[in-house]
């Protein structure tokens, strides 16, 4: 069966035999680094809202620093930040090169943009719960993880699917140097092989797979919205 010169009679097999093992190294790579990369960016997230302008403790040169740091991470091509890793990335897992090693420049690549994320959202926490919370005595911590966060949470889970989603792009650009995935099959078998049906296939199951998350994290959203 052909359509537009595109042969998908020997789909099931090219699914079950090339496809499937590479959905499943993508949502590995994916949903591990997304969720590394929210337990490192929680950490600078909370140092910028105790040390910002407005912050529980206001600090201009600790605010100042870790702005330029998040930026300057923030703005490293993610192709490029892949090469500069393989030593840490071999150091940390043995090898630069595989599904699991990929998760590393993932991690690093999303952890400042994590970061800016969780800040914004906690910026937005109306100021008159904030206060609330510190006339009935609530230290400076609980006041951020049991004020502050729960009532961020809506946008957190947005941040979070936000993420999720730019990690799966980036897993499939992690493809091109050796990463595992969608992105090595579109590469190894659609483009090196002239395959246009297996390029084809894995550009409508990212399609697919960003669409689902985002159906997920819009109904999280709305959850923890009311």
């Amino acid at each position: 069966m052909k359509f537009f010169g595109i042969d998908f009679s020997n789909f099931s097999d090219v699914f079950m035999r090339i496809l499937l093992p590479a959905i499943n190294e993508t949502l590995y790579m994916s949903l591990v680094s997304t969720i590394l990369a929210f337990v490192l960016g929680i950490i600078p997230a909370v140092m910028l809202i105790l040390s910002g302008k407005n912050g529980l403790k206001p600090n201009p040169v600790l605010y100042s620093t870790l702005d330029v740091i998040v930026n300057t991470l923030r703005s490293f091509p993610f192709i490029i930040l892949i090469i500069v890793l393989f030593p840490i990335t071999k150091m940390i897992v043995g090898t630069s090169i595989g599904t699991t090693a990929a998760i590393v420049p993932l991690t690093i690549g999303a952890a400042p943009f994590v970061a800016r994320l969780i800040e914004n959202s906690l910026k937005e926490v109306d100021s008159g719960i904030i206060e609330a919370a510190k006339s009935f005595g609530a230290s400076k911590l609980q006041i951020i993880f049991k004020v502050m966060f729960v009532e961020a949470l809506p946008g957190i889970i947005s941040a979070f699917t936000l993420t999720l989603i730019l990690n799966i792009g980036f897993s499939a650009m992690a493809g091109a140097v050796g990463g595992g995935g969608l992105g090595a099959v579109a590469i190894n078998y659609g483009y090196q092989r002239f395959r246009p049906d297996i390029m084809l296939y894995t550009v409508v199951i990212l399609v697919i797979m960003v669409q689902i998350f985002q159906i997920l994290g819009n109904y999280f959203y709305k959850i923890t919205k009311k």
